[in-house]
């Protein structure tokens, strides 16, 4: 078993918003970081409640563990720590009580790891989460969801609300974490510069639709940008170009091997690309 996770063609109709997800299909192997990107509204979120039972998807699989994942399965979510993009715990309580509360709910509770994590973020157990930033609302859900021992960590906006020093230190505890090879991370960021730094694949989606998954290396060495003149564009092959987008009197067109493009089309301006260029290419770029 190769997987940790796996969806395959999973559908999920919203008809009042008119919104669905169609067709979702990727895999997360064991020991790596699939970052998992798109803009507010493209799905992610949707893909993440799909993955956890807690949105019933109308078509499709999802297996976790190599076995799909139904309500009486308690022994994979025990496997699954999560934080959601938001109030994770109810604001009136404190960490120390929500301590005891998780430890009457998973079994593998490590009541002096999750005091660890609260010392190493800073955080006071006796004080009221109504009265955390949200930076420390989310320290305390990543030291929650890491204080039951899982195997996969589902991470909604995780390092939303950080500053970029304690993101740091948050994406160094991840890296830790995906040192055991049965472990790994779906991290949902529209921090993009986070996933250049740990994840091993990026996944993007837009309205919906997955738009393509490629390895970090390929993103941030292979793939790049060829700006040109629209006289110049018309020489191009098609079957090179993954997206283009016409920018006043420039045409800027994404592919996928940079130093083939520059051999190819000797003269053209070929320039490396940030995830978030190459997010905005695929888009709000149009296809041949």
């Amino acid at each position: 078993m190769e997987n940790i996770l796996e969806l395959e063609q999973v559908c999920k109709a919203f008809p009042k918003t008119n919104f669905a997800l169609d067709q979702v299909s990727f895999s997360i192997p064991y020991g790596s970081i699939m970052g998992f990107v798109g803009e507010n509204g493209a799905g992610k979120t949707t893909t993440i409640g799909c993955i956890l039972n807690t949105i019933s998807k109308d078509s499709g699989t999802v297996k976790l563990f190599g076995k799909e994942m139904s309500d009486a399965d308690t022994d994979l979510r025990e496997k699954i720590g999560v934080v959601y993009d938001g109030d994770n715990f109810p604001s009136y309580w404190t960490a120390e009580q929500l301590s005891r509360v998780m430890g009457g709910l998973y079994t593998r509770w490590d009541n002096a790891l999750f005091h660890k994590y609260l010392e190493d973020f800073r955080l006071l157990p006796g004080q009221r989460i109504k009265n955390y930033s949200r930076g420390m609302t989310m320290k305390l859900a990543v030291a929650a969801a890491l204080s039951h021992h899982p195997q996969l960590l589902v991470l909604d906006e995780a390092t939303s609300g950080l500053d970029p020093i304690m993101r740091d230190d948050m994406l160094d505890v991840f890296l830790d974490f995906v040192q055991e090879e049965d472990h790994s991370i779906l991290l949902s960021s529209h921090i993009t510069t986070d996933l250049e730094k740990i994840a091993d694949y990026i996944t993007f989606i837009h309205d919906g639709r997955l738009i393509m998954t490629a390895s970090r290396n390929d993103l941030v060495y292979n793939f790049a940008v060829m700006r040109c003149k629209e006289s110049q564009f018309l020489e191009l092959d098609p079957g090179d170009i993954l997206a283009y987008r016409k920018r006043d009197f420039q045409m800027d067109v994404l592919v996928s091997d940079g130093k083939e493009a520059q051999r190819k089309y000797r003269g053209f301006v070929v320039d490396h690309v940030s995830v978030d260029e190459i997010m905005l290419l695929l888009v709000k770029g149009e296809r041949v």
